[in-house]
């Protein structure tokens, strides 16, 4: 259960607005991560500005449906660096979409156009304790939120993922537990495995809850999480990464 500690309204972060632009870049690289984890690394010169402030950060990724239609899709910037103009992309082989399409037949020097973030939510220092929670979807900002943090953070993770060849490792300076959950993929749009595990979980005070998973699921973690557990809701950043049976969906539900 959560403690009674008087939290503050809402945990101190910033909201930034960043200018939105497209960047032509072009893919320097291709790594399979796990069996359905897709890493490509896209490099340019539109990339010396490139401003990814969170690690839950949003590009569009703009490509060409099989219908010849543009297509725009939601991606996490799992990693970037602005001395080598290197952007990382993370794509989960969940579905047959433009998206995964495109991903599966990259290959270096391949053209992808990216647009955004539009904007970050970018938390205080101060703050120095998290519990995500989410499914491979996920995975891309808690990889990048577990990799920048220093060593003073503690960090609980509980990600869904079809079995133990999906699962992850990260090099961390911050203390991590690390929970994995297994659930078959025709199951990512149930909350009950995910819902078993955190029956019992302890939330420290001042903890930033951060969940993000399939619409539905997200939604039943947010609820357990503040009528079951009494965490405050102002802490707990929940959102619908997708969305079953619809295409390019997500829902933002705090």
């Amino acid at each position: 259960m959560a403690s009674q500690t008087t939290f503050p309204d809402a945990p101190p972060a910033e909201r930034v607005r960043h200018d939105l632009k497209r960047r032509e870049l072009t893919v320097s690289s291709v790594e399979r991560v796990t069996p359905n984890m897709l890493r490509i690394t896209l490099t340019g010169p539109d990339l010396a500005d490139f401003p990814s402030a969170s690690p839950d950060d949003h590009v569009k990724v703009f490509i060409t449906g099989s219908d010849g239609q543009p297509q725009m899709r939601d991606y996490t910037p799992r990693r970037f660096d602005r001395a080598t103009c290197e952007l990382v992309l993370d794509f989960a082989l969940h579905e047959a979409g433009p998206a995964t399409a495109w991903a599966l037949s990259a290959a270096p020097g391949d053209p992808l156009t990216v647009g955004g973030p539009r904007g970050s939510l970018v938390l205080s220092s101060d703050i120095k304790r998290f519990l995500l929670i989410g499914d491979e979807t996920a995975l891309p900002a808690i990889g990048r939120r577990i990799e920048e943090a220093g060593s003073d953070v503690d960090i609980i993770v509980y990600a869904a993922v079809t079995g133990p060849e999906e699962q992850q490792t990260f090099e961390t300076e911050a203390t991590v537990s690390l929970n994995w959950v297994h659930r078959p993929a025709e199951d990512a749009a149930s909350a009950q495995r995910i819902l078993g595990v955190l029956q019992d979980v302890t939330i420290a005070p001042g903890t930033y809850v951060w969940i993000a998973a399939e619409a539905s699921v997200a939604r039943a973690v947010r609820s357990h999480l503040v009528g079951t557990v009494g965490y405050p809701l102002a802490w707990i950043k929940a959102s619908g990464y997708w969305l079953l049976g619809q295409a390019d969906a997500h829902e933002k539900l705090d």
